[in-house]
């Protein structure tokens, strides 16, 4: 596949690596769950510790939402066994999910992780959300030098998660428990009957209601 076309809504390629946790194939780890594959720059950096420290530590509230994650360099397993123990140490956590290993690029040109004009050899901060039908959901990429806000992942899984399943959209800023929008695709007398909880109608395309799927 070419790595310059992956958008949203395409096949997450497949891939066999060598991680931390033994070698895997990425679509058996994940199963029927949900994914993420978040890439860093290089080991025994700043940054990066702080990540996969942060992401060690949400480690329940990623199963609590049948999240795998993985995160992705292009060092060799030694020097991702020596890092994780500091991440450990320097962090207050445990990394028990895979680091992989990318030392052929395989995993980074797959999903166009290296950016030329930011770093020939090094991986950006990329994050991707793979959904149970192995499809991309979501892509964010930052630079080298601005660390990933985990909770906004999270709130992103939220609203991926609670969209595939009602016909509602989330709005800016949006978190667990709060109003939801009716979809265009639904007309307001459809929604009233759709939405037992009520509709509040602002303009004809603006139409809110309670969180469906929390109860009352």
């Amino acid at each position: 596949m070419n790595t310059m076309s992956l958008r949203l809504g395409d096949i997450a390629p497949n891939f066999k690596a060598t991680t931390t946790e033994g070698d895997i194939d990425f679509y058996e780890y994940l199963g029927t769950g949900w994914g993420v594959l978040f890439s860093h720059p290089a080991d025994y950096t700043p940054v990066c510790t702080t990540e996969l420290g942060r992401t060690a530590l949400l480690k329940d509230e990623f199963a609590r939402r049948n999240v795998k994650v993985l995160a992705v360099s292009v060092d060799p397993l030694d020097k991702h066994f020596g890092w994780r123990s500091d991440i450990n140490e320097t962090q207050h956590c445990s990394v028990d999910f895979p680091i992989i290993a990318d030392e052929s690029r395989e995993v980074a040109n797959l999903y166009d992780m290296i950016h030329p004009n930011a770093s020939e050899t090094f991986t950006v901060r990329s994050l991707f959300i793979i959904g149970p039908d192995k499809k991309v959901k979501l892509m964010i990429t930052y630079p080298a030098s601005t660390g990933r806000n985990f909770y906004e992942v999270l709130r992103v899984i939220d609203s991926l998660q609670l969209t595939a399943h009602y016909s509602v959209a989330t709005p800016a800023d949006w978190k667990q428990g709060d109003d939801v929008i009716v979809v265009p695709a639904v007309s307001t007398e459809d929604a009233i009957k759709k939405f037992e909880k009520g509709v509040n109608v602002i303009k004809p395309y603006l139409r809110y209601t309670p969180q469906p799927d929390i109860n009352l």
